[in-house]
């Protein structure tokens, strides 16, 4: 796609953070902006500032219930005609150790971080691939999504998920000229900890002292190790750069190049000869 302007963009979990950066670089670009989050006080705030550049709908959003999704799709498509640039950016950075992953935690981060963006999908390519007009996909991932660091099982299980269904989504839709980018972010300065601490399930089981205190040690070490990251403005730019460019892998940082390439290598040393 070499041009976004007119086109209409939906970015779910465009008010805050990465979401609101490419919502920003999408509408300097000349795009309409569809925007939806669970944030109200963001949502009504980031309308307003892009309401002064581009034609803007806005609407409260859990990206895990199917119907008020398919009936958002359709406010939107009346609103601002049919989307044909789509980012899959709400997500959620929570976790637990193994000891301590409940299934209605389980279930929470698989059902926004992974069920989420297949929701977008579903709503919005079809339409996309029955036009025949182009279009592009953006799917939020993570460097967390090409290797396994210290994230946590759910984290790692949902993001390798999107960079799987991403690739396979860029092989199927293709022919019908409609591109795939998987954004692979390392740091960014958002505030994505906070707010999924504040929303993520409890967990049942009883923590000690020892424990609380670890886990808290280590929520204040990833919030100070993202706010050193790249600003959500320049993400934004570099994600319309890549629908423009047509470009599957987008990272913002070569945080860990060096762990992919020792896990592809360990991959290619245990193929058979």
């Amino acid at each position: 796609m070499t041009d976004v302007a007119g086109r209409t963009a939906f970015i779910t979990g465009g008010a805050n953070g990465i979401g609101l950066g490419i919502a920003r670089a999408l509408a300097g670009a000349g795009a309409k902006i569809a925007l939806v989050d669970l944030d109200e006080s963001a949502l009504d705030a980031a309308k307003d500032e892009l309401s002064k550049t581009a034609e803007v709908f806005a609407a409260k959003l859990d990206v895990r219930d199917r119907d008020a999704y398919a009936e958002v799709a359709r406010e939107v498509e009346l609103a601002l005609g049919c989307v044909s640039i789509l980012v899959n950016n709400a997500g959620v950075a929570g976790g637990a150790s193994l000891d301590k992953l409940n299934y209605e935690l389980w279930d929470w981060g698989v059902d926004i971080n992974f069920n989420g963006v297949f929701n977008g999908v579903r709503n919005f390519v079809p339409g996309m691939m029955q036009r025949e007009e182009g279009g592009h996909v953006v799917n939020t991932a993570s460097s967390a999504g090409l290797v396994a660091n210290a994230s946590g099982v759910l984290y790692h299980a949902t993001k390798f998920g999107v960079v799987g269904m991403s690739e396979a989504m860029q092989i199927e839709l293709a022919p019908h000229g409609i591109g795939v980018t998987v954004l692979c972010p390392g740091p960014v300065a958002t505030g994505i900890v906070e707010r999924t601490r504040a929303s993520q399930p409890k967990i049942s089981r009883e923590m000690s002292r020892a424990q609380l205190r670890a886990a808290f040690e280590k929520h204040d070490a990833m919030k100070q190790f993202l706010e050193q990251g790249a600003s959500p403005d320049d993400v934004g730019q570099m994600v319309v750069e890549a629908v423009k460019t047509n470009q599957l892998h987008l990272h913002t940082c070569a945080s860990v190049k060096d762990l992919v390439v020792t896990r592809h290598k360990a991959i290619m040393d245990a193929m058979p000869a």
